[in-house]
């Protein structure tokens, strides 16, 4: 005869399975992060909670247009999230505020957001390169130009050091409904060429 597993047990038992399974879901499929600062205004508020894939990248190259969670290069222990711009041997170049991928300007118009117009240009802000991004690397950008640390004050992100893929806020302060980012309507647009 088989022996009955107490209540207890049985609670005990359950709630481990639970964390051990949000163990493996956080740790290889998908991570919460909470946006810290404005740099991708207007496409991601300051307190805006967003979800990251981190599988997407095992089964494709990351893109332009991809907004992506990475470890900072200049200090592992903190995440950043960006917008890739600049895919690896892509020549690129900032002219007045201006992105050119290849000698073409880049349709950006539905994510960069220019905060600040003043007559002073202020490299690398307003005017960067030419530069050709080197392969295994990316160059990202902040979608508000003007207040972002990105690639063009610290260089190229490595690959290696790219967390994932954000697909969904699924809170924010805005009175918004919780939406996919690439159908996110009003401040957010169109994430992805």
């Amino acid at each position: 005869m088989e022996k009955k597993k107490s209540l207890t047990r049985e609670y005990v038992e359950a709630i481990a399975v639970a964390l051990i399974l949000a163990l493996i879901i956080r740790t290889f499929v998908v991570q919460a992060f909470r946006i810290p600062s404005g740099s991708m205004i207007p496409t991601l508020l300051v307190g805006d909670q967003i979800l990251v894939d981190k599988v997407a990248f095992h089964f494709r190259k990351p893109k332009r247009g991809d907004v992506i969670v990475f470890k900072f290069p200049g200090d592992e222990s903190r995440d950043f999230i960006k917008r890739i711009i600049g895919l690896p041997g892509e020549k690129l170049e900032v002219r007045n505020r201006r992105v050119f991928i290849n000698d073409k300007p880049l349709d950006d118009g539905a994510y960069a957001y220019h905060e600040i117009f003043d007559a002073f240009r202020i490299p690398p802000r307003d005017d960067f390169g030419p530069v050709t991004v080197p392969d295994g690397q990316y160059f990202v950008m902040g979608d508000n130009r003007e207040n972002s640390q990105d690639s063009r004050f610290w260089g190229y992100l490595d690959q290696e050091k790219i967390v994932g893929r954000a697909f969904i806020i699924y809170w924010s302060r805005n009175t918004e409904k919780i939406f996919p980012l690439e159908l996110r309507p009003g401040r957010f647009g169109r994430l992805v060429e």
